[in-house]
């Protein structure tokens, strides 16, 4: 009886075995599976972070000359709003004179209209 245990332990043992090699066998297969893997995209994140590399350095070149072009162009808009300024005051200076010249005018209008009136009067006496 003890050899039937010997032998039902030696079976199961090289039945472990086998599994054993199966597994390792199907395993090898995943990690050479995962490194290909690993490689091609290892290779694809170099050849992205490059590209990403090269587009940050174009956008610095470009932030670079915004930069130094609104630093030109910063004086012409202060020069455009004194301007605007400017004008909007000479704007309220010719209504304010323009309004007092119609509150004057107002008597001088009248004082022409007699003018015309006695002008008319003494060109029909002189016919």
């Amino acid at each position: 009886m003890g050899d039937i245990a010997l032998i039902i332990i030696a079976i199961a043992f090289v039945a472990l075995v086998v599994f054993l090699i199966i597994l390792l066998n199907k395993v090898s297969k995943v990690v050479d599976e995962a490194q290909t893997t690993l490689k091609v995209l290892t290779s694809d994140v170099n050849v992205t972070l490059y590209q990403t590399n090269e587009i940050l350095a174009k956008a610095n070149v470009l932030v670079d000359d915004v930069n130094g072009k609104m630093v030109t162009i910063n004086p012409l808009f202060q020069a455009v709003s004194d301007l605007s300024e400017s004008v909007s005051d000479l704007n309220h200076s010719a209504r304010n004179l323009t309004s007092k010249a119609g509150k004057a005018a107002g008597p001088t209008v009248k004082t022409g209209k007699a003018l015309s009136a006695v002008n008319l009067v003494s060109k029909i006496l002189k016919k």
